[in-house]
């Protein structure tokens, strides 16, 4: 199909704001997906005393980009530069923009920073780091920052223009169409199953995050939600918000998850401990057991009734230790279909233990989790199988574990 770009430097979706993006009609490879229906790249130009883009179209187009945008603005005048989502879709066009404008400011959350500066080369440049409530005065206009973390990376943000009530939540309430009326009310169809399709695509995986996103959007009163993908929509805006939060509910209960393991210095108690905590915060019934003081007909009664089992051991000379391996061996001759496992660990050396056990699970029937797995089908780059923890779970390292123990939960939740 013939790709064509539309850059209209008369449409302003409100007073001094106007879309400057990328139409792509092809059928768009995309997160190991064809995205038939092709999709936009929506960028956004605030046209105030302090001109500020709001994200920037895929690196492929970035020149493209800067050329079309220049029949609005001269680049050299721009101020900021608002990247909600730090990804190449979205943030690719910066490379060539940054050029143009060289002395405008990066806005971003922390966690974008350093990202941005390795992609696009932009070691030198100035930064701005917004957090979670944060205000920025562009001139007759003022931009409102929320942190929406992992929907659906680390980094996401979404902005609110609070003078004229418009969202900008990057890939948020998005839809995968090479829309060319651009508002929603103005579609020649009801784009409700292109918007559920892209949220199970994209943010599904992160469901557990709608809440913070929901939060973030408490109080807030929108006229518009202007997104990075597909359409605007200025129609019908509460039940777009509302299918988010239905959507993203929990559809399944009394799950019950068997956490087992042998510990040295009690780090792995305590790893096996955090599992435990986040479970029942998410309502899941969880049971713990000490391999080497509980007896084994009580473990694998508890293996046998779970939903999902996690396995951990420290690491001595090389080898798991205590009776954990006995364990091990009599899960391999049994029929556990159908439940989800994981290996997790402390270690001060190297961890041979937890690659031991996950070794063992793989030699059984259940659904193991490996990063490799969680990577190809989510994305997600902050959740880790096995879970290997160096010394004690605290920090960073007990964030690891959470999110983890999180992922698991989310899998038992959800039908989907």
């Amino acid at each position: 199909m013939h790709n064509t770009v539309t850059i209209n430097k008369e449409f302003a979706i409100a007073k001094d704001i106007y879309w400057v993006g990328k139409i792509d009609e092809r059928e768009v490879p995309f997160h190991r997906l064809v995205l038939a229906k092709g999709t936009t790249y929506n960028a956004y130009l605030l046209k105030t005393e302090k001109p500020t883009i709001i994200d920037t179209v895929d690196m492929q187009f970035g020149k493209e980009f800067l050329a079309s945008l220049s029949q609005l603005i001269d680049p050299k005048d721009i101020q900021y530069i608002v990247i909600n989502h730090s990804e190449p879709d979205h943030s690719g066009g910066l490379a060539a923009l940054a050029v143009k404008a060289p002395d405008a400011t990066i806005v971003c959350t922390e966690p974008a920073v350093e990202e941005l500066k390795e992609m696009y080369k932009l070691h030198k440049r100035n930064f701005l780091v917004v957090q979670d409530g944060d205000t920025l005065d562009i001139g007759g206009k003022t931009l409102l920052f929320k942190e929406t973390p992992y929907l659906h990376t680390e980094e996401t943000m979404i902005t609110y223009c609070e003078e004229d009530k418009i969202l900008f939540p990057c890939d948020i309430f998005s839809t995968h169409i090479a829309a060319k009326e651009f508002f929603n009310d103005k579609a020649p169809y009801d784009i409700t199953e292109d918007f559920i399709g892209y949220y199970q695509a994209i943010i599904h995986p992160h469901r557990r995050y709608v809440k913070t996103l929901m939060s973030a959007l408490e109080g807030l009163d929108i006229q518009m939600i202007a997104p990075s993908h597909g359409y605007i929509i200025r129609n019908d805006i509460p039940k777009y918000i509302e299918l988010y939060r239905t959507l993203s509910a929990d559809t399944v209960k009394d799950k019950k998850v068997t956490i087992i393991y042998t510990t040295i210095r009690n780090n792995t108690r305590k790893v096996a401990n955090i599992l435990k905590e986040t479970f029942e915060e998410n309502d899941i019934v969880a049971d713990v057991f000490n391999a080497d003081r509980s007896s084994r007909e009580d473990i694998i009664s508890s293996v046998k009734e779970a939903d999902a089992v996690f396995i951990g051991s420290s690491t001595k000379y090389a080898d798991m230790i205590g009776n954990l391996e006995e364990v091990l061996k009599e899960l391999k001759e049994m029929n556990l279909e159908g439940k989800i496992a994981a290996a997790f660990g402390s270690y001060g050396w190297s961890g041979e233990a937890i690659e031991v056990i996950q070794d063992y699970l793989l030699e059984t029937n259940m659904n193991v989790q490996t990063t490799s797995e969680v990577i190809k089908t989510t994305g997600m780059t902050h959740v880790e199988f096995p879970v290997r923890i160096r010394f004690s779970p605290e920090g960073k390292q007990l964030k690891k574990v959470e999110h983890s123990a999180a992922f698991v939960a989310d899998l038992l939740l959800s039908a989907n």
